[in-house]
Order: structure tokens, then sequence, then C-alpha cells
């Protein structure tokens, strides 16, 4: 029993700590946490979290042929995902705040959901980073058994959305502060960053297709 609980403890902890550095993701969370409510944002990092999960199973199962063939194909994946990114910079960037609190509703939420969650996936990098922290901490493929890699799996999801529901409370707390003025702000400067984003990820295939080619 204290082993299950450990290996459900160590996947919370890489969940979370893979989900706090604030990418593209955490700004789209942020964004919505404040434009559509708690519920909104939420339903974003929820999304982030699923795909986490995803990749995390991948890697605790020992599923080589799935990294390799994701791996194989990361620049088309890499390329939807930084074309995605651009879109919803653009639109974020161009959004204008309600006039009244936008209700949440449950087809705004899947919308939110499904977004990061395609998103997440992706990024092909994300699975070799699981595969490279499970290695090191001696977890994955040598899980003793299927109930500890499902619970190493449901860990990673666990901490993967407790981050997300710590950043959208606390960015809910926040919200009253801002005006339609400041919305405007929000929209601006979030659709900017997420926006970059985009920009690099197309550029760093740009710069790695000729290296590529040359080697």
């Amino acid at each position: 029993m204290s082993g299950d609980l450990g290996t459900l403890a160590r996947g919370a902890l890489l969940g979370f700590s893979i989900a706090a550095p604030v990418g593209p993701i955490g700004v789209l969370c942020i964004r919505r946490t404040l434009a559509e409510g708690r519920g909104c944002g939420l339903a974003t990092g929820l999304g982030a979290a699923a795909a986490d999960g995803v990749y995390g199973a991948i890697a605790a199962l020992g599923l080589t042929w799935i990294t390799q063939a994701l791996v194989g194909q990361q620049t088309w994946i890499r390329l939807i995902g930084g074309a995605f990114l651009l879109w919803l910079g653009i639109s974020t960037f161009l959004a204008r705040p309600s006039q009244k609190e936008a209700a949440a509703s449950g087809a705004g939420m899947a919308a939110a959901f499904a977004s990061t969650f395609v998103l997440t996936l992706t990024n092909p990098m994300t699975i070799l980073s699981f595969v490279a922290v499970f290695a090191g901490l001696g977890l994955g493929a040598g899980t003793s058994s299927a109930m500890g890699a499902m619970l190493l799996v449901i860990g990673v999801i666990a901490g993967s959305a407790a981050w997300w529901l710590l950043l959208s409370a606390i960015v809910d707390r926040l919200r009253g502060r801002f005006d339609q003025r400041g919305l405007v702000w929000v929209n601006r400067v979030s659709g900017a960053v997420i926006t970059a984003f985009g920009v690099l990820a197309v550029a760093s295939l740009l710069v790695e297709g000729p290296r590529a080619t040359a080697s």
C-alpha cells in the first residue's frame, strides 16, 4: 500500500512540475479566466492535464513504437501546433471583451478543454520529457505492475490538474480589478505572447530543416 501511495505521490509531483512553467497554455488559462471566468480557465488547464496523462501513459507503459512514431512525424505535428498557436494568438489579440460577464456554458468549457488538449498533444517533445524523467526516477516501464503504471498516470493527471486549479483560482481572485479597458489589454498582451510562441515554433522548424538536410 505504501509503495502504491509513493508511486501516486511521485506521479503527482511530476505532473505538477511539468505543468507549472508558464508557456502558451498558462497564458491561455490566465486570459480565459480573466475574460470568461474561472470555469473556462480551469477547463483550459484540464485539457493540458489530460494530454499530459496520455503522454504519461505511453511513457509509463513503455510503448516505444508510439514514441518513435510521434518523434518520426514531429516536423508535421509541430508545424500544426505552431499554426494553431498563431491562429489562437491572432484571434485572442483581436478579441473584444464582452460588455457583460459571460455565463459558464458547457459548450464554451468543452471548446476550451479541446483546444488545449490538441495543442499539448502537438508537442511530441513532451513524451520524450516523460520518458527521460521516468527513466531517471526509476519509474515508467520499470514499474513492477500494471497497477503501478496506472497509479503513476493518475498521479500525473492529478498533479497537473492541481496546478491548473491553483492558477485559475488565483487569477480569478484578481478578476474584479480588470475593467473593459483592462481586459482589452489582457487580450492584446496574451495574444501577442501566444503569437510569439507560434512564430518561434514555426521558425525553429525552418532553422532545423536546413541543418537536417546538411547533416
